[in-house]
């Protein structure tokens, strides 16, 4: 595994649930949002057996995310920390770009993690103002719109422009979300497809 990036910075994000993405698509082409690409991601998280990370509020993941117009795909490490304080969900994120999942998956089994679920997600990517937005979907929890940017200003201003004011800010993860779901419906797996 080599390591091609390092980032570590403060995550500022609005996540709305919205009932159509094309709407949200439309809206930003008419501000003079870019779009960047669409992707299928493959998200794996991982935690100690005792759920050390989950009870401290922080996340590790490894994302595989596969782009649908040109089939690359890259692969992302990911550690987040606690959720602050705030309107806005805000967490410390450090992520590492590296050559492969495999890779990446042994080392962390080897340092005591284990791979507790995943789940796809299929995301389409723009750039507004100085704030990305993602269209999500997810298996069994429905459209999403995320924007994240360099403070909460820039981040509420792009809600704004899009419309978006009156849909109630989520600070609830996707993983957490899903994990809720699967658990009310007595469901015990641990990948979420778009399949099934």
């Amino acid at each position: 595994m080599r390591l091609a990036r390092k980032h570590m910075a403060v995550e500022i994000e609005a996540k709305m649930k919205v009932t159509d993405l094309g709407v949200v698509a439309a809206r930003l082409r008419e501000r003079g949002g870019v779009r960047r690409g669409r992707c299928l991601e493959v998200n794996a998280f991982y935690d100690t057996e005792d759920r050390k990370l989950l009870a401290s509020d922080q996340g590790l993941r490894v994302r595989v995310a596969r782009d649908l117009e040109t089939d690359k795909a890259t692969c992302i490490v990911t550690h987040k920390g606690p959720n602050q304080h705030g309107p806005l969900k805000s967490r410390e994120e450090t992520e590492l770009l590296v050559e492969g999942a495999e890779g990446a998956q042994r080392l962390l089994e080897r340092l005591g993690f284990a791979r507790m679920m995943s789940f796809e997600k299929r995301r389409e990517s723009w750039q507004l103002d100085d704030c990305s937005v993602e269209l999500d979907e997810v298996p069994y929890l429905g459209v999403y719109v995320e924007v994240e940017g360099p403070s909460e200003g820039a981040v509420m201003k792009v809600r704004e422009a899009l419309g978006l004011t009156d849909r109630p800010l989520i600070k609830a993860s996707y993983i957490a979300m899903l994990t809720s779901h699967l658990q009310e419906l007595g469901d015990r797996r641990t990948e979420v497809t778009f399949e099934g």
